[in-house]
């Protein structure tokens, strides 16, 4: 298929902006050109800012809200090849995972358009105790002033809808820097917003340098609110530099598939594939080790090598593709030296592991060390590393022993053993016999420990945190 590269303007309070600099996007998988954007200054951001917090812009109704979120909605159904075929083009992954992408992103701004017409109060009655009285205490929501939000390659589109569509369902006005690997898909998606009524007010958008953008917009006071997804050391630095704020921080993952004596070994084999490969292994929740009891070890072994050799790797237009490239040859080479260490270490590459580029081949290694670095960090990329543990406890141990709690996986028909990891877990989210990444987009999501502040994400909980409580009482 051909490619004609195309340019996005950077978007202040609903104008298109042009500027002097400009930065360049290149397809992964060749290095061509997909295409260019404007690189905005610290006037812009101010600019933005400053039209966020005009006093004469009015505040949506609930029912406005909605219709603009469902009119979105609509827009990107229609328009979900023209997404797809981008979204391959800004990260390498094949179209069948950016196409998923797209309908996941209708599925945010659906949720959101339901959300935004539901009342969010409650009704306390306060003759419940002898110190109360005849009155009835209510709470309200209002939105936040202004939210930051930072969003990171992987998703260039639903991270991107999940930071926008609970802001607007809640009426808070947004400032948003896409990731500088993907910035085009997130501005197109921010002319669609445009197109389906959302006032220029409620959302300006825009890649900028470092010192000139990024640090300003988090520590500029007129913003009450950051939210940031992407890696645990820029998170924990913005934290230390937005300081007395909200903070939404969605960072890193090293999630573990637990495969126990009782486990479906088909299934087991599925979620294996599925966990580490899809989305070209770049899911904060995809699984990033495989934790086998010695029973079965050989058997789900056998069958998840089998299986995952369907998993094919290569052109990500290809329509036969389904492992894409990593975002950069320099994530590949990452990738390729963790796994180069490991088998130095002792462990054993089963399949897989060849690189061309940023192309990096699926690869199944078994008798990994679990202090190899390939498991001890998150590694970013389609690597399925088994480890073995001694049993559920074992399993447990060692993944509470590490610094992420983002989410897992258990595979058993066991309920007593299911029951014990999701309560023993030191994780955001336990999956039975499913991915450890498994939700719908209004459930809450989020991490604890070195995966974040234990602020969730999600339609429902974000539109909590573009919001605060108002209490008032009255007599009853």
């Amino acid at each position: 298929m051909t490619w004609s590269p195309i340019h996005c303007p950077a978007y202040i309070a609903g104008q298109a902006v042009e500027t002097d600099s400009i930065l360049e996007v290149r397809y992964p998988y060749d290095g061509s050109l997909t295409g260019t954007t404007a690189l905005v200054g610290r006037e812009h951001l101010d600019a933005a800012i400053r039209a966020a917090l005009d006093p004469s812009n009015k505040t949506l109704t609930r029912h406005e809200r909605s219709t603009v979120l469902r009119k979105a909605a609509g827009l990107l159904a229609d328009r979900r090849e023209e997404f797809a075929r981008l979204i391959t083009r800004e990260t390498g992954l094949c179209m069948k995972e950016s196409r998923y992408e797209t309908a996941r992103s209708s599925d945010v701004l659906e949720f959101a358009a339901m959300e935004a017409l539901r009342d969010d109060g409650q009704i306390y009655s306060c003759d419940i105790s002898p110190m109360g009285k005849a009155r009835r205490i209510f709470t309200t929501r209002y939105p936040i002033s202004l939210a930051a939000a930072i969003t990171p390659f992987n998703h260039p589109l639903n991270q991107v809808a999940h930071k926008l569509a609970p802001a607007i369902a809640s009426g808070a006005p947004v400032i948003l820097k896409p990731s500088e690997r993907t910035p085009l898909t997130a501005l197109k998606f921010a002319a669609l917003l445009y197109d389906a009524g959302l006032p220029g007010w409620m959302l300006s958008m825009f890649t900028g340098t470092v010192d000139e953008v990024i640090h300003p917009m988090i520590e500029d006071p007129r913003t009450e609110a950051v939210t940031f997804t992407g890696s645990v050391e820029i998170g924990k630095a913005i934290a230390k530099r937005a300081g007395y704020k909200k903070l939404c921080l969605e960072l890193g993952g090293n999630s573990p598939l637990i495969v126990l004596a009782d486990a479906d070994l088909d299934v087991a084999a599925k979620l294996a594939c599925e966990g580490s490969f899809r989305n070209s292994g770049q899911r904060c929740t995809a699984v990033k080790r495989i934790l086998v009891v010695p029973e079965i070890r050989e058997a789900f072994t056998a069958k998840f090598v089998e299986l995952a050799k369907t998993y094919l790797c290569g052109d990500p237009e290809d329509e036969a593709t389904v492992v894409g490239t990593v975002i950069t040859e320099a994530s590949a080479k990452l990738l390729e030296r963790r796994v180069n260490d490991a088998v130095a270490m002792g462990a054993t590459v089963l399949l897989g592991g060849g690189r061309r580029g940023a192309l990096l081949e699926p690869a199944i290694l078994t008798n990994v060390p679990r202090e190899a670095e390939v498991v001890a960090e998150e590694s970013f990329g389609p690597l399925a590393p088994i480890v073995t543990v001694r049993d559920l406890d074992d399993a447990i141990r060692y993944y509470n022993s590490g610094r992420f709690g983002l989410s897992s996986a258990v595979v058993t028909n066991d309920l007593a053993a299911a029951m014990k990891a999701a309560k023993e877990l030191k994780t955001g989210t336990t999956n039975i016999n499913e991915v450890p990444g498994y939700r719908l987009e209004h459930t809450p999501f989020g991490g604890v420990r070195d995966s974040g502040l234990g602020i969730k994400e999600g339609v429902t909980e974000s539109m909590k945190f573009y919001s605060h409580v108002k209490t008032f009482s009255l007599p009853w």
